[in-house]
């Protein structure tokens, strides 16, 4: 296999459930949410949206909406300062779910090359369909024909990551 620094980041890259307290910089969360509006998207319509939460009491209050999807009470969050929520405006483009995906992807791998722990969390589709979701979204002046796609979280990481998975073997066919 070919390798690059790219690659190798690529290949490096895992999921963090442990974080610092301490909040990333600016810089690094512009840098990451940048990578992610750089994703291909549907005829280049880049229907995404992104919510960078840092303050907080609504950093609280979305992690009690997501683990009231599970019916938990901790923090899905694993103690992240950042999460960044990512939307589907589905007026903009009819794949902007899709696009979204792929701008999460991007985003993770941009924090791991600027030495940041994340990790996809679900349930923002449903944290948003509810009314006390609905009501952050406009006492934050986000608008749209939204749909929740993932939560991109962010932080220093605090230890080391898990090990990798052996990747599953039998699901690759090339038709030369």
């Amino acid at each position: 296999m070919l390798n690059n620094e790219v690659i190798e980041n690529l290949l490096k890259r895992r999921s963090y459930r442990k974080f610092k307290s301490e909040q990333i910089t600016d810089a690094e969360l512009k840098t990451v949410i940048e990578a992610g509006r750089w994703a291909a998207s549907g005829m280049g319509r880049q229907g995404t949206v992104y919510v960078a939460v840092q303050n907080p009491e609504d950093r609280a209050t979305i992690a009690r909406l997501n683990a009231s999807v599970m019916g938990g009470t901790g923090d899905p969050y694993y103690g992240a300062p950042t999460v960044v929520l990512i939307f589907a405006d589905m007026s903009v483009s009819g794949v902007a779910f899709e696009d979204a995906c792929l701008s999460i992807g991007n985003m993770l791998n941009a924090a791991e090359s600027l030495g940041l722990g994340s990790c996809w969390i679900h349930r923002t589709k449903e944290m948003f369909e509810t009314e006390e979701g609905k009501a952050l979204l406009v006492k934050w002046g986000v608008t749209g024909d939204l749909l929740g796609v993932g939560s991109c979280i962010l932080g220093y990481p605090d230890g080391e990551p898990r090990q990798p998975v052996a990747r599953r073997e039998g699901n690759i066919y090339y038709i030369k």
